[in-house]
């Protein structure tokens, strides 16, 4: 099937994060303005630098069954809470097994199991390892739970491209559907990486906010004030299938997955090249990708992880590829930094917006940085107009990954 002629569509929406355990409590808490940020509690908190992140605001285990949450990752439960919810949304559409596939990645993967199999290994012996244990750290694991659950034999990939995951996976769903593989395709990003090591090894990479003293206000894309990102975690997963499938069994349809756009920096491990090529390269590509030009574009979900090195040369490419019009906003400054479960949160949040003409504030924004010639949606959530839209969600990770998404408005 020619990828000129297939136009793909959302139809299923899911997430859990650190400000709600679905879509609707954190869209409205998105919209209130509301941090999701907190001091973490525990043993280890004094041996860390950082005491706060962005947990998730309900458990997985209150939501799991026994059984179930004792053979999976908490990254693996993320993501399986995401997608029963984006399937659910979605009507649980009727499609052949052959015509479903799964697209769910993690930049980190079963981190915590692999932590915590090897001090039981250590202490107790190899015996009292589950059985589980390779399943539950394997970063395909999500993927590969979500096939099965939902029967998908169109394939179940598992990209990881660090912070960039979540949107890439998205994008490899959409290319799924124009190239025929599949009809519907159930993509995002997951990850759960609160733990000591990681916040330290973070740390140690000059990396992380340390405002212990206030943490909800530790996260502040653009502020002049910003030390680093914040941790958080949570799943974002979505349901992409091609506009005839969705048409033919009568589909809500929330917007239109429009065009992808990747580039690589190919500069440094760890920071962005400084003149924002690669970045300003996959936004092109993305619009290229979509039929669309800057001018179209009305709204920008921003990567802007509050780091110093990334958020104005962010701004600066956006201004230089689409304008100095569209609405940015960085929603990171509640929900932390999901790392790969980012890109599929912010997925949902750019079709949130979209849907409902209404893009939700950047907070903790107090002193806007120099440098920074696009208009930032702070204080309060600024209207979309009528008419026909588009909207651009950007993902950026670690190895130079640069992703970008645009959607628009059916």
């Amino acid at each position: 099937m020619s990828k000129d002629r297939v136009r793909v569509v959302v139809t299923g929406l899911g997430a859990t994060t650190p400000l709600g355990g679905d879509v609707a409590s954190t869209w409205s808490a998105l919209l209130d303005g509301r941090s999701g940020i907190r001091t973490l509690t525990g043993d280890w908190v004094d041996s860390v630098p950082v005491k706060f992140a962005g947990l998730a605001a309900v458990d997985p285990n209150e939501v799991l069954p026994k059984p179930e949450a004792r053979r999976l990752d908490r990254a693996e439960q993320f993501a399986l809470i995401a997608a029963r919810e984006a399937w659910r949304d979605a009507g649980s559409p009727e499609v052949e097994p052959e015509r479903l596939g799964v697209v769910v990645g993690s930049g980190i993967g079963g981190i915590t199991t692999i932590l915590n199999a090897y001090d039981t290994f250590k202490e107790k012996g190899w015996t009292r390892l589950s059985p589980f244990t390779v399943p539950m750290l394997m970063p395909n694991g999500a993927a590969g739970w979500i096939s099965i659950e939902l029967g998908a034999r169109a394939g179940a990939h598992a990209v990881a491209s660090a912070c960039a995951t979540g949107a890439e996976a998205v994008g490899y769903a959409i290319e799924m559907i124009r190239s025929g593989r599949a009809d519907v395709v159930v993509a995002g990003g997951t990850e759960a990486a609160i733990h000591p090591l990681n916040i330290a090894s973070f740390a140690a990479s000059r990396a992380m906010s340390t405002r212990n003293d206030e943490p909800e206000r530790a996260s502040r894309p653009f502020d002049r004030g910003r030390d680093g990102f914040v941790l958080g975690e949570g799943s974002g997963v979505i349901v992409l299938e091609s506009e005839e499938h969705a048409r033919a069994r009568g589909a809500r349809i929330y917007a239109v997955a429009g065009g992808v756009g990747y580039s690589a920096d190919a500069h440094h491990i760890t920071l962005p090249e400084q003149s924002g090529a690669g970045v300003m390269a996959a936004m092109r590509d993305a619009l290229e990708d979509a039929s669309l030009t800057g001018d179209d574009i009305r709204h920008v979900n921003a990567h802007a992880t509050s780091t110093p090195a990334g958020d104005v040369l962010e701004t600066i490419a956006i201004s230089k590829v689409i304008g100095s019009h569209p609405l940015v906003t960085a929603t990171k400054s509640m929900t932390g930094h999901l790392l790969g479960g980012a890109g599929g949160v912010e997925s949902v949040f750019t079709i949130k917006a979209l849907a409902h003409r209404i893009i939700p504030p950047t907070i903790n924004l107090d002193d806007l940085d120099d440098g920074i010639e696009v208009e930032i949606v702070r204080d309060s959530p600024r209207p979309l107009p009528e008419g026909q839209l588009a909207a651009v969600n950007n993902s950026f990770g670690f190895g130079g990954h640069n992703v970008a998404v645009a959607f628009t408005t059916v």
